[in-house]
């Protein structure tokens, strides 16, 4: 029933153009809410954003810049007089009911493990922040843009492709991950649902046909001595393979820029595998 009502709300608001009080005061608490609060909010009604919405992990860093930040902190949040927080995971399993008692609204972003769960989150989210067409409309960009390249991968026959990290952690079936490279035309080396330390047995004597390096980009996210990344058969796949860079940016958390990581993977992944 809550869920029927939340729908209604939301077909109401896009209805009678809801949009954001002049006035209104929005914080966001981490990166991924950071991303949201930056495309559907207008720069002068961001209040603070998180101290990690210019980092390179942040798709859209740039429009951050110079805006105020704030710690997921419930006395700093509070300094900030927000009328609405976006948060996905900053602050704390707390922090909801916590502003809630000073009259915050709270807009939640949950954890996509899908396609279709980013659309959701982009419709939901973009029509609490009083921007449900540009929501709208970005799912609908989405849409052609995964028909174009469905279009484009016509290969019975598809290239094998391992997701690999600096941490030397790779993601297998019922991912979001796995879900990209399956739109890229692209079939995933992992075969072990969920996530997982790179197989170097199986590297020993079944190479895949692409490498996709993810996060290499980003300063934070480095192999250790004791990561699978390590290890010289894990190093010898990553430099004797087709190589697909993704930017940290575009996975880092579920929002439409997961497209260009599609997109990617489509173009380098597939048409130049034969070439190496």
């Amino acid at each position: 029933m809550a869920g029927m009502q939340h729908f209604f709300a939301v077909i109401l608001c896009a209805c009678l153009g809801y949009s954001l009080p002049v006035a209104a005061r929005v914080v966001s608490l981490d990166y991924c809410a950071d991303q949201y609060v930056l495309e559907f909010v207008s720069r002068d009604n961001i209040a603070a954003v998180s101290p990690d919405a210019t980092r390179k992990f942040s798709y859209l860093r740039s429009r951050a810049n110079g805006l105020p930040t704030v710690k997921p902190i419930a006395e700093d949040i509070l300094l900030k007089r927000p009328d609405i927080v976006v948060r996905s995971y900053g602050g704390g399993a707390g922090i909801s009911d916590f502003l809630q008692r000073f009259d915050i609204k709270v807009v939640e972003i949950g954890y996509a493990m899908s396609l279709q769960d980013i659309k959701h989150t982009i419709l939901t989210t973009s029509a609490a922040l009083g921007a449900a067409q540009q929501g709208e409309a970005l799912v609908a960009g989405m849409n052609r843009q995964l028909k174009s390249i469905e279009a484009l991968n016509t290969r019975t026959a598809r290239p094998t492709a391992l997701y690999m990290t600096p941490t030397g952690v790779t993601s297998g079936p019922n991912t979001l991950i796995h879900e990209l490279l399956g739109k890229a035309g692209l079939r995933n080396y992992q075969s072990l649902s969920g996530w997982h330390s790179l197989p170097l047995e199986r590297l020993i004597y079944e190479s895949p046909d692409v490498s996709v390096l993810a996060f290499f980009d980003t300063p934070t996210d480095h192999a250790s001595h004791w990561s699978a990344m390590a290890h010289p058969i894990a190093q010898r796949q990553q430099e004797s393979t087709k190589a697909v860079p993704l930017e940290g940016a575009w996975t880092a958390c579920g929002g439409w820029f997961v497209m260009e990581a599609i997109q990617a993977l489509s173009r380098s992944g597939v048409e130049s595998v034969y070439d190496r």
